[in-house]
C-alpha cells in the first residue's frame, strides 16, 4: 500500500487551514465560520496523523482522537450559541454580536 509522504501530508493540511482561516476572515454567517473552524481543526489533526505515521508512531492518531473530541464539543457549544443568537437576533450574522450584551 503506498503512503502520503510527509511534505504531501503536511502541505494539505496547510492549505486545508489555510482554506479553513480564509473563510474565518471573510464570512459572515455563524453557521459558516463554524465550519471553518471544524476545517481547521481536522488539518491539524491531519498534521497529528501525518507527522505519526511518519515515525510510525500511533501518537498522532491519539492526538486526532482529542481533536475529535474537541471538535465535538466545539459544535455543541457553537450550535447552541447560534440558537440563541438566532432567537435574540433573528439573524446569523456576526457583526450583530456586539448587541448580545448583559
Amino acid at each position: 500500500m503506498a503512503s502520503v509522504s510527509l511534505d504531501h501530508g503536511l502541505i494539505l493540511a496547510a492549505i486545508l487551514f489555510a482554506i479553513g482561516f480564509g473563510g474565518l476572515l471573510t464570512r459572515r454567517n455563524l453557521i459558516v465560520v463554524l465550519a471553518c473552524i471544524e476545517i481547521m481543526l481536522n488539518a491539524g489533526g491531519l498534521a497529528f496523523v501525518v507527522a505519526g505515521a511518519r515515525w510510525g508512531q500511533a501518537d498522532g492518531q491519539v492526538m486526532f482522537l482529542f481533536v475529535l473530541a474537541m471538535a465535538a464539543a466545539e459544535v455543541a457549544v457553537g450550535l447552541a450559541i447560534a440558537i440563541r443568537f438566532r432567537e435574540t437576533l433573528r439573524s446569523l450574522d456576526v457583526d450583530e454580536a456586539d448587541e448580545m450584551k448583559g
